[in-house]
């Protein structure tokens, strides 16, 4: 019997913790399904676990920029408590699990970016293939808490092709840059292209990127936000107390993507408040803002 939590909030969170944590949820929870979408730069899975069995898919990611690796801990967490309370016939905030496991498949990639996610975590080496173009990029410091791209120094968050050249062109850095260089083209990037394969290859009805920091939830894009997006973010902000930001200056990111092509909703949710990357200190403070999204979003469809 499981006697303790699997996921552990106390201490860095890299890709091998991650994955260790996904081997231990699926020997004690065999139904919960495991795919690799892809690799990133320097070879590292990219997972992805599904929960429940229904037909209306939704997908939720994290760790999109690397400093930002709070939100694969608070996915993770998501994670087992929800297959713990499937498990166990029992209801999260009053919201009766077993039921929504039977009629929605949620999609989760804890970590898009598991190359930055390291980088930020742990440092490099001088043989790591990269070693002098991301010294480069990082103006020769070996401190990388600033660092949002992944090991080739492109945000991912700017690599979706929705008015992509327009955001390259507002982009002050035109090359390798810890944040905001959007790279050569397009889903140049493995970890942006799978995670565009990935979701082609699906019938996503609503998607959420989890970001940090601001307490705030980016919902709309160039007004092709479906109606149905409206009453979404409400619920979001009523169950969070985020405040809700339908449109900013900004293209070629995974929501702005998603709701350009498919015109269905779509959302960026800014964990937390602070500098990142967050401390580990402020989880449980963010814990019930960010879970209660990922619980009323799933009530979305």
């Amino acid at each position: 019997m499981k006697q303790t939590s699997i996921i552990k909030v106390h201490t860095g969170y890299c890709h091998k913790n991650m994955l260790k944590d996904l081997e231990a949820l699926r020997y004690y929870y065999p139904e919960l399904e495991s795919i690799n979408i892809g690799q990133s730069v320097l070879g590292r899975s990219i997972p992805a676990v599904r929960l429940g069995t229904g037909p209306n898919q939704l997908h939720y990611n994290g760790s999109i920029h690397a400093n930002e690796w709070i939100t694969t801990l608070l996915l993770m967490v998501f994670i087992e408590k929800y297959l713990e309370a499937n498990r166990n016939d029992s209801s999260m905030d009053g919201i009766y699990i077993p039921e929504l496991f039977r009629n929605k498949s949620l999609w989760i990639v804890p970590m898009v970016n598991p190359d930055g996610v390291d980088l930020v975590q742990n440092g490099f080496t001088a043989d790591n293939p990269f070693y002098r173009e991301v010294l480069q990029a990082n103006k020769g410091s070996t401190n990388f808490q600033n660092w949002k791209a992944n090991i080739r120094g492109v945000d991912l968050n700017d690599q979706f092709p929705a008015h992509w050249e327009r955001e390259y062109n507002r982009r002050e850095t035109n090359g390798q840059a810890p944040l905001n260089y959007p790279g050569p083209s397009p889903l140049s990037e493995p970890e942006a292209k799978a995670m565009a394969d990935f979701t082609e290859e699906n019938d996503f009805q609503v998607v959420i990127a989890f970001h940090t920091q601001g307490e705030e939830i980016y919902w709309g894009y160039e007004g092709l936000e479906p109606p149905e997006s409206q009453s979404i973010i409400e619920k979001f902000q009523k169950v969070s107390g985020y405040k809700a930001v339908r449109y900013v200056v900004s293209d070629a990111g995974f929501k702005d993507w998603f709701i350009y092509r498919w015109r269905r909703p779509g959302f960026t949710v800014e964990c937390g408040r602070g500098q990142n990357p967050l401390p580990l200190s402020q989880f449980w403070s963010i814990w019930p803002q960010a879970s209660s999204i990922m619980l009323n979003g799933l009530l979305s469809i």
